[in-house]
């Protein structure tokens, strides 16, 4: 039997083209993804790679060959499958690695409404269906074969997110956009179509071998370019892209980084501000101001792990108005409970628009605390890592431990998290504190125990 746990993840399909993966493999994953969901109608769309429209059209064979009718909307980008998904209510498929390198390809899987399949709520039994036809062969069928159309859905995506942020009273702004040769380079243009802003577009021509950078704006060398050109040009605001455009990363105008976190506070405030009491979603390694930011406006903040199913969940199960994470994917309510970078970009620009100072300026509220970012250790052995840093710090005076995800170890003046990749014998530490010099002294320490 086929085995295919190298490529079937938490929370979707990811590996390297041909060799892991391909499209004969894509059409099973079609037709199993049709029997799990029980499906009569589905959409799929795809990015910029160069396998993905022979991919994403293999699936969508698959998928009709077991009866469902398919709608294509072509070059899109993640959230803009989730928008088409839920406004058709319709299980949906996107094919993407994100920000991987362009050799790899991959499946992020819905049902309708942009609800998320993962290990637990469907994966696994597409995956054993895969396997097993991988093997054996394609099982007969008494269906009828489903339709397979296309359809334009980039207008309609635009239109719902600029209903939702109103930027029309802002104040002119000049911003940088770095695309990444992703799909921002797709869906910018149509969104940002009539507001007020002055568009300074980076690498926008869509190009899956990615020959500028990266599409990965969470390493700091991908956002080099958009910095020195926000710094050149004097612009308000410049705004980075992942390959398949679900995450956006914001620099000021002095071309800093804008942490996720702060991000996530300022969005979170708007959103409160039009339904107050309501409750926001963070996972538990966002800055402590998110919650205290929350709090202070009158909502009601959960803490969770970190993946966007768990924050789906749990914002389906609360009633989340939003939901963010330090990894800058951004969820709401109004959003079908999705990730979308480009409804919390449309935030900050309104939020930038809408008062006359500069972002630095406006974030600094939303910056309370210094922080470490996060730190990778190559281990030999994950849990006996872990073991030792819990043991050092059970029982000491004045600090708290909980298993949320991983470890987090909090005290008066200061917090950490250490979390195992789920993919490499990695550990993740990031470490927060009232001040630097105590972030320093706690990050040394904790990297001292699990790097002994």
């Amino acid at each position: 039997m086929t085995d295919l746990s190298q490529i079937v993840k938490a929370y979707d399909v990811r590996g390297v083209v041909p060799d892991q993966w391909d499209e004969h493999l894509a059409e099973l994953f079609g037709a199993a993804f049709v029997q799990v969901t029980g499906a009569e109608a589905i959409v799929v769309g795809h990015d910029m790679r160069p396998s993905s429209p022979g991919l994403s059209g293999s699936f969508a064979r698959g998928a009709a060959k077991r009866g469902a009718d398919v709608t294509e909307i072509g070059l899109c980008s993640t959230d803009q499958l989730y928008f088409a998904s839920g406004h058709f209510g319709l299980p949906g498929a996107m094919f993407t690695a994100s920000h991987n390198p362009a050799q790899y390809n991959g499946i992020k899987m819905c049902r309708a409404g942009a609800a998320p399949v993962g290990q637990d709520t469907g994966l696994a039994d597409i995956r054993a269906r895969v396997e097993s036809w991988a093997a054996s062969g394609l099982p007969a069928t008494d269906a009828t074969p489903g339709t397979v159309t296309r359809r334009d859905v980039l207008g309609a995506y635009a239109d719902h997110l600029r209903n939702l942020v109103d930027l029309r009273g802002i104040r002119p702004l000049k911003v940088v956009v770095d695309a990444g040769n992703g799909m921002g380079g797709h869906t910018v243009p149509t969104v940002f179509e009539g507001l007020p802003l002055e568009l300074d577009a980076l690498y926008f021509e869509l190009d899956g071998t990615f020959p500028h950078h990266e599409a990965n704006p969470l390493d700091p060398k991908n956002i080099v370019d958009l910095q020195a050109r926000v710094r050149e040009t004097g612009a308000d605001i410049g705004l980075a892209f992942d390959g398949d455009a679900d995450r956006c990363f914001v620099v000021d105008e002095a071309g800093d980084p804008v942490s996720p976190s702060a991000i996530t506070a300022l969005v979170a405030e708007r959103e409160l501000a039009k339904d107050p009491g309501s409750t926001v979603i963070h996972n538990c390694i966002t800055s402590w101001s998110v919650p205290e930011i929350v709090r202070e406006a009158g909502g009601t903040p959960v803490r969770t792990r970190v993946g966007h199913s768990f924050i789906k969940e749990e914002m389906a199960r609360t009633g989340a108005l939003f939901g963010g994470e330090h990894s800058a994917h951004y969820y709401f309510r109004d959003f079908w409970n999705a990730d979308t970078g480009m409804l919390a970009a449309l935030h900050v620009l309104a939020a930038l628009g809408g008062q006359d100072g500069p972002l630095s300026d406006l974030v600094s509220r939303y910056d309370r605390y210094a922080a470490s970012g996060e730190i990778n250790s190559v281990v030999d052995d994950q849990a006996a890592s872990m073991a030792a840093v819990r043991e050092a710090y059970a029982g000491r005076e004045g600090v708290t431990l909980d298993e949320l995800d991983g470890l987090t170890v909090t005290a008066d003046d200061w917090w950490f998290n250490l979390r195992p990749s789920n993919t490499e014998p990695l550990l993740r530490l990031n470490v927060e504190a009232r001040d630097a010099a105590t972030v320093s002294r706690v990050r040394d320490e904790a990297l001292g125990l699990l790097r002994a």
